[in-house]
């Protein structure tokens, strides 16, 4: 026996390896714990797991947080009791790989893109629900397509804000009604350092604005390969109203968010000069950002001595667009006062005057009524616009159409992309395991092939419904606890938390609901007739339950009561147990409804839905979509891979349309997705349900991806943006 193994079994314990320290090992997950590459990565995710379990679900799944508890001596400890060291040297050579520049799909399609790299500004980034710098849809899109771009080698940086305190913590009190609470996010626990310059310095950016100057720091977050720039106002140097600018997300009145604006656009461009990045493409994801272009015509004007005009030119000719909402109330608008007290110094640099700046951002130029709309700024100063689905790509060409009042509508200079998703952020583990074992090898780099996605008819279908069983109970048991520490929090009786602990049935189907509480998504359609949704919740033979979950925004008074309405018919008799509301949606919330429910439920009204990307998520993990005809949908459904609401119309009359989808929604639920799903065969498998799972998979999959979508965008916005290339996404 060796020394070695003497010692191992005195203890009974493994050693470290040799060479491998304390201090060693602790950097070692540290790294890893420093790069949001580890939260796509379910092999990385369960080692800072299986270091404490209870601890990592308290600290909502935060590796730093985590780490910071350990010792590296602990760690050693708790490292050696769990035979964890191979795994994380695995771990980390694996990031170290990833990180040092493999073959990618970039690398031999982005061209001119790789001197000079895309910059894509966005609101608001969803990478992962330790970083709350997020609030939804938008959001989480954003840290999709960074995600994606990172994994295909698309050289990007992203820019963006930090605002410590995030979107708000949902809490329903006893009546129901929504009460948010906001908390201040730990910078040491984030995986961010201050973004440095060629000189090495700390970069701070400065703007100035008729009344006070504005400074803000900036921050860099690592994507993968990605870097994410976020600059935060709360320096020293500012008034202290402004320390607070970028504190929340949606937060304050029309000033409020034209400051933060004018941070994120004019101050994400002097940041990324700072930092000594001249990038080829500016990609603006949605209006919020759109300041930077005014930003990029001062800079060419000052350093290469062009002309406003020859210089507006040139950077729309860099510039893609996206818009990604179709109600009219969702551009943000700013009066004439706001834009001169805030733009007025950049228009001085810019020699033009306050009409010609107004006009930048109106339909109609000359009309002195019109406020300056940010979504028009970004049409008029990028050359390549796009909507986020083909749908939505019409509704927006019709919006937008009075810009172009010489053009017939189709001639609309508005394409679309459509929205996708990051596969392996969305993909449970389980689920990837099955996938592991029945696709090709190399399907992880492939998955915008329709070809990688057919050997779905390959898995038994057997084993795809038992791995979908586990994944249903595992989303149940996570209800199950969050629900019953509702109720402990609201101090409500023993009762009512045993309750909580037993409510709902796996061997129900289970429909469920995720999203921003507006009231045009209409969550609560299926609550038309009561009576009837009684009847299929009760049935004997046929049950269902839903699961709801979502936010309404703290100034949106009907989206509150609508939320008040459904949390509340956990206290009528008939439907105890299995109509359940689940607080605080976010990420993690979304992440177990997604992967566990059989149906996903989206019913907005049309076509008011730009895209959605909540259904596609469920489609990796095999729920079935029911859905109204909008958004993603409506260029989707095929009539074998999910179910309709409706055929894709819609009455002048809202009122009309809602009753009619609602008869509709109850129709496709009694006659088509209960009968089939409860439809068994002689060993209690649901054959025509587990066909339509893969009929699902294999025709959605690969086309609403996010490597999809990036790949999309490099085609038809990034490459002719940078490169001068014809082309026209319209035809997509």
């Amino acid at each position: 026996m060796s020394q070695i193994d003497a010692v191992t079994a005195r203890v009974g314990q493994p050693l470290a390896p040799i060479g491998l320290t304390p201090e060693a090992l602790f950097e070692k997950c540290n790294a890893l714990a420093r790069n949001l590459w580890w939260s796509w990565q379910p092999e990385v995710i369960n080692l800072f797991r299986d270091l404490d379990p209870i601890r990592w679900r308290q600290l909502d799944h935060n590796p730093i947080a985590l780490l910071s508890e350990f010792t590296p001596e602990r760690l050693e400890m708790r490292a050696a009791e769990l035979v964890l060291f191979s795994r994380i040297n695995h771990a980390y050579r694996r990031l170290k790989e990833y990180m040092s520049g493999p073959p990618t799909w970039g690398r031999t399609h982005v061209g001119v893109l790789g001197s000079r790299p895309v910059a894509y500004f966005s609101w608001e980034f969803g990478v992962h629900e330790s970083v709350p710098i997020y609030s939804g849809g938008l959001g989480v899109l954003s840290g999709d397509h960074i995600k994606s771009a990172s994994g295909l080698g698309v050289p990007l940086v992203a820019v963006g804000l930090f605002y410590d305190q995030g979107y708000f913590k949902q809490h329903l009190d006893i009546d129901g009604y929504q009460g948010e609470e906001y908390l201040n996010t730990k910078v040491e626990n984030l995986p961010m350092e201050p973004a440095r310059g060629p000189d090495g310095k700390p970069i701070t950016v400065h703007i100035e604005t008729r009344k006070s100057p504005l400074m803000a720091k900036v921050w860099l977050m690592r994507v993968g390969r990605v870097p994410l720039y976020l600059l935060d106002c709360d320096v020293k140097e500012n008034r202290p109203e402004d320390r607070e600018l970028t504190a929340r997300l949606y937060g304050g009145d029309n000033r409020t968010r034209i400051r933060q604006e004018l941070v994120a656009g004019v101050g994400g461009v002097r940041a990324l000069k700072a930092l000594g990045i001249s990038p080829g493409v500016c990609h603006l994801n949605e209006g919020h950002s759109a300041f930077a272009t005014l930003e990029a015509i001062r800079e060419q004007m000052k350093d290469d001595g062009k002309s406003f005009d020859d210089a507006l030119r040139d950077v729309a000719r860099h510039t893609a667009f996206t818009t990604h909402t179709p109600v009219p109330a969702g551009h943000d608008r700013f009066d004439g006062g706001l834009i001169e007290e805030h733009l007025g110094p950049l228009r001085d640099e810019l020699g033009i005057s306050f009409e010609q700046l107004m006009g930048l951002g109106r339909v109609e130029p000359q009309n002195e009524h019109e406020p300056f709309c940010m979504t028009v700024l970004g049409l008029k100063l990028s050359r390549r616009a796009n909507a986020v689905s083909s749908l939505h790509g019409h509704v927006s060409r019709r919006m937008w159409a009075h810009l172009w009042p010489w053009r017939v509508e189709e001639e609309i200079p508005i394409g679309h992309i459509t929205n996708g998703v990051h596969v392996k952020s969305w993909l449970s583990h389980q689920m990837q395991q099955l996938y592991d074992r029945q696709f090709p090898a190399d399907w992880t780099t492939r998955m915008g092939e329709p070809e990688v996605w057919q050997d779905i008819y390959r898995i038994d279908p057997g084993e795809l419904w038992e791995t979908h069983n586990t994944l249903k109970n595992l989303l149940l048991a996570f209800v199950r606890r969050r629900v019953s520490r509702q109720c402990r929090r609201r101090g409500e009786s023993d009762e009512a938390v045993e309750a909580a602990r037993n409510m709902l049935d796996p061997n129900v189907l289970t429909i469920g609901f995720g999203r921003r509480f507006a009231t045009y998504k209409r969550a609560d359609l299926i609550m038309t007739d009561m009576d009837r949704l009684t009847a299929m919740v009760a049935d004997a033979k046929r049950p269902l339950q839903l699961l709801f979950a979502g936010k309404a925004h703290p100034a949106d008074e009907p989206g509150k009561q609508l939320i008040k309405r459904i949390a509340n018919l956990r206290h009528d008799p008939r439907f105890t147990g299995r109509i359940v509301f689940v607080e605080d949606y976010d990420i993690n919330v979304c992440r177990h409804l997604i992967q566990g429910v059989d149906v996903w439920l989206n019913n907005p009204r049309r076509p008011l839905e730009a895209s959605g990307t909540s259904g596609q998520k469920a489609v990796l993990n095999g729920a079935l979509n029911l859905s109204v005809l909008d958004g993603w949908w409506a260029e989707a459904y095929d009539g074998a891979n999910g179910f309709a609401i409706g055929k894709g119309t819609q009455h002048v009359n809202d009122a009309i349309t809602d009753a009619r989808d609602a008869q509709e929604l109850y129709r496709v639920l009694e006659q088509e997705v209960i009968p089939l799903y409860y439809d068994r065969d002689i060993d209690g498998l649901p054959q025509h349900w587990i066909r339509r799972m893969m009929n699902s998979i294999s025709s959605l999959a690969w086309r609403f991806s996010a490597d999809r979508m990036v790949a999309d965008y490099v085609r038809s916005a990034y490459l002719p943006a940078a490169g001068g290339l014809s082309c026209d996404m319209s035809v997509r």
